[in-house]
């Protein structure tokens, strides 16, 4: 079963987001508090939405994600900025379930586009991602700016 998070959900979000960097050996790296989950999620100007994969009343995965637009198509999209499945229920669909509700999103609201990252070293991930028919966008690599260099960049010594 796939339905939209609640503010009930927080805490096992948070748990998923440290369970996904822990996969990702990036766990050190996760310093979100539920707190701030819940505003972004559920505050006043929701930015990220998120829904859970359920099985048997268990918590299975999850995706989160926020809105894109398209300049050249002129509509919105759907970054997936999360997408998790616990080990013991992978394979089971929940994750193809998952993309396929932001996909039915999209179609509903006319968005052209559903689009996330991948680590490189993640062959799996890649396969399943493949397996659904997304392509690697090969010619348009992600940048990030982050910690001191954006701090440089917003801050310039006088």
């Amino acid at each position: 079963m796939i339905r939209p998070a609640t503010p009930a959900d927080v805490p096992v979000i948070a748990t998923l987001i440290r369970e996904l960097a822990t996969y990702e050996k990036a766990e050190h790296e996760v310093r979100v508090t539920e707190e701030q989950l819940r505003t972004a999620l559920f505050g006043d100007a929701p930015a990220v939405f998120a829904h859970i994969a359920e099985h048997d009343g268990e918590v299975a995965g999850f995706a989160l994600w926020f809105l894109t637009f398209s300049t050249w198509k002129g509509v919105h999209g759907i970054y997936v900025e999360d997408l998790f499945v616990r080990p013991e229920h992978r394979g089971g669909g929940h994750g193809r379930a998952l993309m396929g509700e932001l996909a039915r999103i999209c179609a509903e609201r006319g968005y052209e586009r559903l689009e996330w990252a991948v680590l490189d070293w993640n062959e799996p991930a890649i396969g399943f991602y493949e397996n659904l028919g997304a392509m690697r966008q090969e010619e348009w690599p992600h940048y990030r700016l982050s910690d001191a260099p954006l701090r440089r960049l917003a801050h310039p010594p006088s």
